[in-house]
């Protein structure tokens, strides 16, 4: 499984890609693993206000259906409409095609209480 270095992960199994002021954020590679074939994919609208650690969407998969928790409190700026017709982009690249928001953090000292890629690799092995 892949565990970009650059990036930080939630408990939940999101990632968080630092873009200067925003961040990108998807699920990982070990979520999409987990899930099996992703079908469809609901994302919130530009301009939804997120809470860390609150659902901010969902993802369906032919397995089941989970939430999406934000791993950041703050304003979604950019959604990935390509999901809409291309689900299956989280399954083939969790980290690049298959981002889903791009959010204006609301405190950014949120980010840094994130997992580092090492620590969500430990995580991931107990599991």
């Amino acid at each position: 499984m892949a565990t970009p270095k650059d990036l930080r992960y939630s408990e939940e199994h999101e990632w968080v890609r630092v873009e200067g002021s925003r961040v990108r954020i998807g699920i990982t590679d070990f979520a999409q693993h987990e899930l099996g074939d992703i079908v469809f994919v609901e994302l919130p609208e530009v301009g939804t206000e997120l809470a860390a650690n609150e659902p901010f969407g969902s993802v369906e998969s032919v397995k089941t259906v989970s939430e999406l928790y934000a791993p950041i409190s703050g304003k979604v700026v950019e959604v990935n409409e390509e999901l809409n017709d291309s689900p299956e982009f989280v399954n083939e690249s969790p980290y690049e095609k298959a981002w889903m928001i791009v959010v204006e953090p609301a405190n950014n000292s949120e980010i840094d209480e994130l997992l580092t890629p090492e620590k969500y690799e430990a995580m991931i092995k107990e599991d």
